[in-house]
């Protein structure tokens, strides 16, 4: 086993051990340190291992085998032999993080493919810091001065010339492959986005930890094409959308958004909370078109630092959600969406108090008061805002 040179230069922080592997046996029979383990294979992940005071919490490594080497090795040779690759803007939605902005554009610069545009869109900052990070940059600055991150999202689709319209956040650092795999795995017309794999890029801090052990970005570390045959497979319960991946590694084409629309303004931080990366690849699932997951590319993200933050987060993220679903249902008229919201989340959350008030506490319940407050704003949130955005590229 030896380091990995591709991501050597990234400032990456403590509590996780980046491997590369050449057989088999360096996964199956290693012993993981404390913190997170994670095993590269042909400047690819593979696999992890999470180990917390001498205890494996999360491991995803049962899947490494014989073929699924030969299968990672077969996928990097068809790539490395692909011709045709699409113009790409990169699109970067900020406020208020020029620190953290200039070490993502410092690893954006690094890609081995480089985007046609790189587009920071400046979701409302307080002061003149972003800009000026964006300007010593070189990169395209777009100040839009409404709060919301899908409301940024859009004006960042809309500024951009590219066939492919790829996001990332600014808390992201990117490995020097990241675009070009995001890019490259649109590889027939009715791929309409792709996903790419996010890694912690910290694990110092007991919230660090909850967080990629329960609320994690992770997907797995196999390809996967999600078309319209298995959206509709979904009838009694909504498609789990936000299993595709996560909006801080999405790439889309760009004439989506003349066909289907644009994000819905409603959702996002600074407005719901979240999900509205999974409502808009549901409403591509619905309108026929395949959804990508790629782990391939590979971006690595920086997460709450504390109890208090990640709290937070969470009530944001059930805020969205929940507002996220009646998005969808009143975009596809699909019912299992309201069935979601209104009866079975209220029936889990109520299990879950009783399971807590019988049981000892399980980690997983660690956060289910901001949990539930986070449901309950959601669905009062979506009846007392506005109508979704009607801005359409022209």
């Amino acid at each position: 086993m030896k380091a990995i040179s591709a991501i050597d230069g990234l400032p990456l922080g403590q509590g996780i051990t980046h491997v590369s592997v050449q057989t088999l046996s360096d996964v199956t029979g290693v012993e993981p340190k404390e913190g997170m383990t994670i095993f590269w294979y042909v400047d690819r992940p593979i696999g992890h291992i999470m180990v917390h005071d001498s205890r494996t919490t999360n491991s995803k490594i049962a899947h490494v085998d014989a073929d699924f080497l030969s299968g990672i090795a077969a996928e990097c040779v068809a790539q490395a032999n692909s011709s045709s690759f699409l113009s790409a803007s990169v699109v970067i939605c900020t406020r208020d993080r020029p620190d953290e902005l200039k070490v993502c554009l410092s690893s954006l610069s690094k890609q081995s493919c480089a985007p046609s545009e790189i587009i920071v869109v400046d979701n409302a900052s307080k002061n003149q810091r972003t800009r000026e990070v964006a300007v010593a940059a070189g990169v395209t600055y777009v100040r839009e001065e409404r709060p919301g991150l899908d409301i940024a999202r859009n004006t960042g689709a809309l500024r951009a010339t590219g066939e492919i319209v790829a996001y990332t956040d600014d808390d992201v650092l990117l490995h020097p492959r990241w675009l070009e795999c995001l890019v490259s795995a649109f590889d027939a017309p009715e791929i309409g986005a792709v996903t790419g794999l996010v890694l912690p890029a910290d694990l110092t801090t007991e919230a660090q930890r909850h967080f990629e052990t329960y609320w994690g970005f992770n997907r797995g570390y196999s390809k996967k094409d999600i078309d319209s045959a298995v959206f509709g497979s979904f009838r009694r319960h909504p498609f789990p959308s936000w299993e595709i991946g996560a909006g801080a590694s999405m790439a889309f084409r760009r004439n989506v958004f003349e066909k289907v629309g644009l994000f819905d303004e409603r959702l996002g931080a600074g407005q719901a909370g979240c999900s509205e990366d999974s409502e808009y690849w549901y409403r591509l699932l619905a309108n026929g078109y395949t959804c990508r997951y790629t782990p391939a590319s590979v971006a690595f993200h920086f997460h709450r630092r504390t109890m208090e933050a990640l709290g937070s987060q969470i009530y944001y993220y059930m805020r969205g959600h929940s507002a996220a679903l009646l998005v969808q249902h009143e975009r596809t008229g699909i019912r299992a969406n309201r069935w979601r919201a209104y009866i079975w989340l209220p029936y889990w959350y109520s299990y879950r108090i009783l399971r807590r008030i019988l049981k000892p506490k399980k980690d997983d319940d660690r956060f289910l008061k901001e949990e539930i407050a986070g449901h309950l704003s959601g669905l009062l949130f979506y009846h007392l805002a506005k109508n979704g955005t009607d801005r359409r590229p022209s």
